[in-house]
């Protein structure tokens, strides 16, 4: 069938050949995405379900959201409500490093659109000298570095698969200083420990003629919104 979506479930809804007690499975399929997208605390100073409900509450509804890859993505993709077309640029292939250069690319295609790029401290290193295009055109694009020392996604495999037995995944010691990397290119940058403190480092952020850089510190338990770094290893050694 060579269809689009729209003219498809048109179609097949206009003579009624679709049938059957569907308000059930509807109920119970929207309950499952609701509890599924529903708010949840993780561990540690940084909540990242307010930080993403605090965007989804004050940005333009038109607001483009790019990522790379990452267990950072979840937040993102699983708690932010895109509400138009033409919002997310995501890639389809896994590539870390994506969200900076795409975001580029959504600030000088609309240059008028608020541009937030969800990166993790891992991903972000891969393509972090795209600042200095930025700075250079004068990108107003706003990067969210959710650090948490860590390369997040191989350490969850590392941890299901191999309990306890790291190789090659931390980060803490290796990571640059991320805010004072941003500020040499000419960025603003900022680092944000606790989220009561996010929205005033926003507006800060937001009020710069030019890219801007947040780091936010969270929790290295804080693996995935489902599981702990420690309940993931502790399921595995069980």
């Amino acid at each position: 069938m060579v269809a689009n979506p729209a003219s498809f479930v048109a179609a097949l809804t206009a003579d009624g050949p679709v049938s059957g007690a569907w308000d059930e499975s509807r109920a119970t399929a929207r309950a499952d995405f609701e509890a599924w997208t529903a708010p949840r605390t993780n561990p540690g100073d940084i909540q990242m379900c307010e930080i993403m409900g605090w965007l989804d509450d004050n940005l333009p509804a038109d607001t483009i959201y790019t990522n790379g890859a990452g267990n950072f993505t979840v937040w993102l993709h699983r708690f932010h409500k895109y509400r138009d077309f033409g919002t997310q640029v995501a890639p389809i292939c896994g590539s870390m490093g994506y969200g900076i250069p795409a975001a580029l690319a959504a600030a000088f295609a609309r240059p008028d659109a608020t541009v937030i790029c969800i990166a993790g401290d891992g991903d972000f290193q891969m393509t972090c000298t795209e600042l200095a295009t930025a700075c250079a055109h004068g990108l107003k694009v706003r990067i969210l570095i959710v650090n948490n020392g860590m390369l997040g996604t191989i350490r969850m495999h590392q941890e299901r698969h191999f309990p306890g037995r790291v190789s090659g995944t931390t980060l803490v010691q290796g990571n640059p200083d991320f805010t004072a990397f941003a500020k040499s290119y000419g960025a603003y940058a900022e680092r944000v420990e606790k989220t009561a403190d996010f929205a005033a480092a926003f507006a800060r952020a937001d009020a710069h003629d030019g890219p801007a850089v947040l780091e936010l510190m969270i929790d290295p338990e804080a693996l995935t919104p489902a599981m702990t770094l420690t309940q993931i290893r502790d399921a595995a050694q069980a």
